[in-house]
């Protein structure tokens, strides 16, 4: 036998699946009968009477607390095995059994108990029970035993309570029955699962469309109770009520929602043990439908009153929107002026209904089930009339511009649209040749570029409001005019700084020229094509740019209050600047005074002589003579009076003037230093006049000698040359006359440089050999005809600026 039963548990409160405030399974007098297999769900406030004083409960009472009471029907063991839901160690439950076969207020001594404390006990789980391993009857308090006790031996007819308590913890827990006795059966629920119990009634009851109406709950008894005997059933509007038979409900019942579950309990009125059904009441509101979205037509003119707010109205044209695809055999639906009529059903407006308020009226939809004429829904439909657009007849007037005076061109049939819709907003216009295309939407014209065939001519513009589809049409007449405006230029020279053919015309400019000698009032617009500017199509900005490089003719449309007067060509000419250089420096040489240089326009790739000049000089010929250091500025015009102003600049230069050599020398490394003024930008060269001058004035590892320093200013007013000398002394000689080194002398001295220098020679132990002359050839090595040995000597040289240097030289063979 394996027979489970659930409670589901909160702190301090066990929670079944209905909550109710009636009476509760925490005291013996109100245990739960268990039968069978049957599943039972309470809700358990607390413990009630506290019950268990005195009584071998395990040093225990109650605290959260279920009462069970089991009969059984066949000899055998009953055990049990209780699992909590939770699987803490800390969710303890504690359990007693009373009997055999005694009453609530005479209960005995517990046979049976535990009250066991899993976590102090230290156990592995949280369950409890009795089972066939264990032998002593009872066990606790805290962390005495291991939770379960020996089951029982049972006889059929007997009947035990057992009380369930959890004193600690918070979730609900599992029952499961072990051992061989069986406990009696419950009643069974014998209705066709394959018909459900659910009672739907249609809503009869007024108010109507509450979704509350009355049942006869009783319409399911027998097919509850079958062929079972002995069953009473009951009725009640929770599960909780049904499990404990209080607040049982009767026939004829008003449900409380829609749909509303109703609980049946069916009890075997000799064993007490009950099962629980349940099936649901529902009110049938009437067929679904879509209410209907407004039905709006058009006033018309067919009642003799265009402007009415009247006119007649097909109905049922809105039932397919209202059946959103159900079959139509199904239901029936019908129209009616006032609520109350939809409600009866009678007197329903014909299907062609011409509406009796002007402009907008409401009337009442019946939806009812073909079937079943009291399962009817009720809504609502508005009927609107709406109102039909202005359109007034409207004439236009195009210009015969095209070369041929034969009264046809094209018009933009759009330009009439404000005429003949008065301006309205939210209008549509469509032209057609006659009256009957217009009405039957047939051969629309293309409005945007129509061209006449006669002149005048006559179409019909069919005016429609846009948001209700509602149309009138009126007359558009076509005329031709022939009258003219005049022709014009604007010419511009291409000064905006881009120079590339394009220019911002201001089109106004050639408003006077187009419109002389006409009349006063017109207007004028500007347009880039002659199409354009007769179908009035996208107008020219009074600043345009032309999109043709140079030259472009766009067209002047002029108007009288609309209608075209003339079409003008004004052809835009954007010239072009002379090609000249605009700035250039030229430089005089202030030592070639009074020599003239010639300054021109600056003319590139074209013949000087096809512009006009005006110098700032008062001249105006293509080139000047000029020797003033200056700024002249000439202004360079060409034939169409475009120009542009050439700036030169005569900047002053000169032949350089040497003011200072400094040389540093007697060294390793001689240095010589140039300094000049003058007005020239110089650049400078050492001995060679052709070779490559250079821009620093400074020259290094000069060698000893004598040299020519050379001056030339860049801008080619001359070179300026000066003789320099540097002193040197050789490091050795060899007087062996084979013309190399023959002598020993000093270098950079001469009779033009330091000839007043004194030269003493000296042998390394400081014996005076010979005093040399400056200008002479140098010392041969010899001393009074005999040649020294080879050898280092010495030299003191005092020249004649009076710097002093001393040194050695070798003598070699």
């Amino acid at each position: 036998m394996k027979t489970f039963f659930k409670f589901f548990c909160t702190s301090f409160l066990i929670v079944f699946s209905q909550v109710f405030h009636a009476q509760n399974p925490t005291d013996c007098f109100d245990s739960v009968i268990v039968c069978g297999n049957s599943q039972v769900n309470l809700d358990v406030r607390g413990f009630g009477t506290q019950e268990l004083y005195n009584s071998n409960t395990c040093s225990s009472q109650e605290h959260n607390s279920i009462w069970l009471q089991v009969s059984l029907v066949t000899d055998g063991t009953l055990g049990f095995t209780l699992r909590p839901n939770s699987t803490s160690i800390h969710e303890d439950y504690d359990f007693f059994i009373f009997g055999p076969n005694v009453s609530c207020d005479n209960l005995g001594q517990a046979i049976r108990c535990s009250t066991t404390n899993p976590a102090s006990a230290g156990l592995n789980d949280n369950t409890t029970g009795m089972n066939a391993s264990s032998n002593d009857t009872s066990e606790g308090p805290g962390p005495d035993g291991d939770s379960f006790v020996r089951w029982l031996d049972v006889k059929a007819g007997d009947t035990y309570y057992m009380v369930i308590d959890r004193p600690i913890g918070n979730s609900g827990f599992t029952l499961e029955w072990t051992g061989s006795a069986e406990f009696s059966a419950p009643p069974v629920n014998q209705a066709n699962p394959l018909q459900p119990l659910d009672l739907e009634k249609c809503d009869t009851d007024v108010p109507f469309e509450d979704g509350f109406t009355s049942f006869n709950l009783e319409d399911n008894t027998p097919r509850i109770r079958g062929a079972q005997n002995d069953v009473t059933i009951s009725y009640h509007r929770s599960e909780s009520d049904a499990n404990i038979g209080n607040d049982k409900i009767s026939s004829p019942y008003i449900n409380r929602s829609n749909p509303e579950k109703i609980f049946v309990r069916i009890t075997n009125d000799i064993t007490g043990c009950f099962e629980v059904a349940d099936f649901s009441l529902l009110v049938n509101l009437g067929p679904n439908f879509a209410p209907p979205t407004p039905l709006e037509v058009c006033d018309s003119a067919e009642d003799g009153d265009p402007s009415n707010g009247r006119a007649v109205f097909d109905l049922k044209s809105k039932n397919t929107e209202i059946l959103q695809g159900q079959d139509p055999a199904f239901i029936n639906i019908s129209y009616y002026k006032t609520k109350a009529l939809a409600e009866d059903g009678t007197i329903a407006l014909p299907n062609n209904y011409y509406n009796e308020t002007r402009d907008r009226q409401q009337v009442f939809v019946r939806i009812e089930d073909a079937y079943n004429r009291n399962c009817r829904s009720i809504s609502t439909l508005e009927l609107i009339v709406n109102p039909l657009p202005d359109a007034f007849d409207t004439t236009l007037v195009q210009c015969d511009e095209d070369g041929m005076e034969d009264g046809l061109t094209i018009f933009n049939l759009f330009e009439s649209k404000d005429l003949m819709s008065g301006g309205s907003p939210d209008r549509n216009i469509q032209y057609y040749k006659s009256i009957k295309e217009a009405e039957n939407n047939a051969n629309e014209i293309d409005g945007a570029a129509f061209p006449n065939t006669k002149n005048p001519q006559i179409l019909y513009g069919k005016v429609t409001n846009s948001i209700t589809g509602c149309y009138r049409i009126a007359k558009l007449t076509l005329e031709v005019s022939t009258t003219s405006a005049k022709n014009t230029q604007l010419n511009v020279c291409d000064d905006d700084g881009s120079e590339d053919g394009f220019y911002s015309f201001t089109l106004s400019d050639a408003d006077a020229a187009v419109l002389r000698d006409l009349p006063n009032g017109l207007e004028l617009f500007y347009y880039e094509t002659y199409e354009n500017a007769l179908l009035e199509n996208n107008p020219l900005p009074n600043k345009f740019t032309n999109t043709i490089r140079d030259s472009q003719t766009i067209y002047a449309r002029v108007e009288n209050s609309n209608a075209c007067f003339g079409v003008s060509e004004v052809e835009l000419n954007v010239y072009h600047l002379p090609n000249i250089e605009l700035e250039s420096d030229y430089f005089y040489c202030l030592n070639h005074f009074p020599e003239m240089v010639l300054l021109h326009g600056g003319i590139i790739d074209d013949a000087p002589d096809t512009y006009t000049y005006a110098w700032s000089t008062g001249e105006n010929s293509s080139e000047i003579a000029v020797n003033t250091v200056g700024i002249y500025v000439v202004r360079v015009a060409n034939k169409n009076g475009c120009f542009k102003e050439r700036t030169i600049c005569v900047l002053p230069s000169n032949i350089a003037s040497i003011n200072n050599i400094d040389i540093t020398d007697g060294l390793e490394n001689n240095v010589v230093t140039v300094s000049v003024t003058g007005e020239g930008d110089y650049e400078f060269l050492l001995d060679n006049p052709i070779g490559s001058y250079q821009p620093s004035p400074s020259f290094d590892n000069v060698s000893p000698g004598f040299h020519t320093v050379f001056v030339r200013d860049r801008n080619g007013c001359g070179i300026s040359e000066k003789l320099i000398s540097v002193v040197g002394f050789p490091k050795f000689f060899t007087p062996n006359n084979d013309g190399y080194n023959d002598r020993w002398q000093v270098y950079g001295i001469n009779g033009q440089f330091q000839p007043k220098t004194m030269i003493y020679i000296f042998d390394r132990m400081g014996k005076l050999l010979t005093k040399l002359s400056p200008v002479g050839d140098g010392w041969d090595g010899t001393l009074n005809g005999k040649r020294l040995p080879a050898d280092d000597y010495w030299f003191s040289v005092t020249l004649q600026d009076g710097r002093i240097f001393k040194g050695h030289f070798t003598l070699k063979y």
